[in-house]
């Protein structure tokens, strides 16, 4: 299986949080394949953004995952219950990243399902199906994401890796008829960035 190259990723932090959107994030797990179909995405750069961890190149133990080379993942736990998945930007030492903030499930629903609510797909709600991957923690949750990825690569895996198509599953490429683009969520604090439309959405 082979993710998207380190070079989709060195670009602008804004253009690849676009360009992500209907890509397929894939998840090696209990020796089966999760997929999920990337619809929901956030840019931080780091250089300019009071919302980015590593806003004027503020470098902790926390934020050293984001000036790693581009296509690294970097994961975060957040409010004391939720992991959050990062895809690595910019060339490295440039600390930026794209948050994967939605998808839609592919392969592996009653794994997923299960791992969210304790029952198999067949039994979810119209409603929980609905938000099954919708926000990181879910997400996360879903395809049994954690610290322990942080710092992985997304390119080569071989556990979890974002591609473009997976002929292997039977996924083929694919492209939102549209895109939103929005404010961030949940970033008050961040002052004139909480303004700055990085959020993008599929229009299906």
């Amino acid at each position: 299986m082979e993710g998207l190259p380190g070079a989709f990723y060195a670009g602008d932090t804004v253009r690849v949080a676009r360009a992500l959107l209907g890509k397929y994030l894939l998840r090696r797990h209990g020796g089966a394949w999760l997929a999920a179909r990337i619809c929901e995405t956030e840019a931080y750069v780091g250089r300019c953004d009071k919302a980015c961890h590593a806003y004027a190149y503020r470098r902790t133990p926390r934020t050293e995952t984001l000036f790693a080379a581009p296509g690294t993942a970097y994961v975060y736990f957040v409010y004391g219950m939720h992991h959050c998945l990062n895809a690595v930007t910019e060339p490295e030492g440039e600390p930026s990243a794209v948050l994967i903030r939605g998808a839609r499930p592919v392969l592996g629903l009653d794994a997923m399902a299960r791992a969210r609510h304790g029952v198999p797909w067949a039994a979810l709600s119209p409603a929980r199906r609905r938000d099954l991957l919708a926000g990181p923690g879910r997400l996360c949750r879903a395809l049994g994401v954690g610290r322990g990825f942080d710092g992985a690569s997304l390119v080569t895996g071989p556990d979890l890796l974002i591609a473009a198509s997976a002929p292997e599953l039977g996924l083929r490429p694919s492209r939102p008829r549209g895109v939103r683009a929005l404010p961030r969520v949940g970033i008050d604090y961040a002052e004139e960035a909480r303004d700055f439309p990085w959020r993008f959405v599929c229009v299906e």
